[in-house]
């Protein structure tokens, strides 16, 4: 294992590593206390080379690393990528290409929903991986042994989980099932971080119209705050306090003070102004540029017993070819495929479609049947057409 620290050695280890196959990446990160993850640690692995970056170190530039990740002749293996995609995307406008999660990928190959990299190591490693150092400030220096050891646990047995899987995949011919899922992972505007956006994270939906317009406002002016000062959001105002806000439409500075879930005092504090003045703005709003929010929309009378037969024929397609359920269609997907001709859902598309989609449309038309022969369900060809 080598500690790299400098820029020039970050720049040889990279180029070494130019002429791997594939590379392993991991990341350690610190998000306590700022809305931006503090990157602490990078792990590297190829099928030779066993690395350790230290990004907080005082003479390294993470340029070399950078390009490494969009080096378009080396695959970088990631197990649930997302967050670490997020730091790239934001540090180093860099963006993994090609990418192989080796999460989505054991989805594909039957390991079930959303498979942890411990359950993986096991299995297709023949390893264990220590998490006594899990909670560890990855911050603090100098790390002890033992904390590496455990980081760099997360890339070494990640190579021969990525070689099994990518073998299988090859195998059953899937490999454009995990190609098509990397998408949504490598466009960039899934870890946009848009103020005017940050209302849709809120869990609790909002009816009134004019509540709604101010919610709007103040979500993304909390989002602003939170970016520029660097600071969780819950830091800044917690969810709560916004929809005590957009619900009770306060019409001055002083008004904040008597809102129960709004901190005391905060009507003295620096963002006092800029969030009456985002209050304003919801109050503001033309009735056109509210958004619309739709509940989920009412299903047809008489359809839940099809929404049944569609989730018997999920689990049976699904056990068939060993995929995760969870990543062909959910529940809310079945209804909408028993509601409409033709959905708009990720089930109706791609490899999911040949899987699942032509036969839920052929279940509905009546031209598949479902039934039970001894303890298996079995599909069965009406004739009809």
């Amino acid at each position: 294992m080598e500690i790299i620290t400098t820029s020039e050695a970050l720049r040889a280890a990279c180029e070494r590593l130019s002429g791997a196959g594939y590379v392993t990446v991991d990341t350690e990160f610190m998000r306590d206390s700022t809305f931006w993850p503090v990157l602490c640690l990078i792990q590297l692995a190829g099928p030779k080379d066993e690395l350790i970056i230290d990004p907080l170190a005082p003479e390294i530039d993470l340029a070399p690393f950078y390009a490494l990740m969009k080096d378009r002749n080396i695959v970088k293996v990631f197990h649930a990528a997302r967050q670490d995609i997020e730091i790239f995307c934001h540090e180093g406008d860099a963006i993994p290409d090609p990418l192989f999660d080796t999460q989505v990928a054991a989805m594909v190959c039957g390991f079930g929903d959303s498979v942890g990299y411990e359950t993986l190591v096991r299995r297709l490693a023949g390893g264990s991986v220590d998490k006594s150092s899990r909670f560890t400030d990855w911050s603090r220096r100098p790390l002890s042994e033992k904390q590496l050891q455990y980081a760099m646990a997360d890339v070494t047995y990640l190579r021969t989980v990525y070689e099994v899987l990518a073998k299988r995949l090859t195998n059953t011919k899937r490999a454009h099932w995990v190609a098509e899922e990397m998408s949504v992972l490598q466009d960039p505007e899934t870890y946009a971080m848009r103020p005017e956006n940050a209302w849709k994270r809120l869990k609790m939906r909002f009816r009134g119209q004019r509540g709604l317009a101010v919610l709007v406002e103040i979500a993304a002016w909390r989002e602003r705050q939170a970016q520029e000062r660097d600071m969780p959001r819950s830091r800044i105002m917690k969810d709560d306090a916004l929809y005590e806000i957009a619900t009770q439409l306060p019409k001055s500075i002083s008004d904040l003070d008597q809102l129960r879930a709004v901190p005391k005092g905060f009507s003295n504090s620096r963002g006092a102004a800029s969030l009456m003045e985002a209050v304003e703005r919801g109050l503001a709003m033309k009735e056109e540029d509210i958004p619309v929010v739709d509940g989920p929309e009412p299903l047809p009378a008489g359809i839940g017993p099809l929404v049944e037969l569609l989730k018997v024929l999920l689990k049976q397609k699904c056990e068939e070819h060993d995929v995760a359920q969870k990543l062909v269609a959910n529940v809310s997907d079945l209804e909408l495929i028993a509601a409409h001709a033709e959905a708009d859902v990720p089930a109706m598309k791609g490899w999911r479609r040949e899987l699942f989609g032509e036969d839920a449309l052929r279940l509905k038309r009546g031209e598949l049947a479902i039934g039970a022969k001894g303890k298996r369900i079995v599909l069965i060809e009406t004739g009809r057409s």
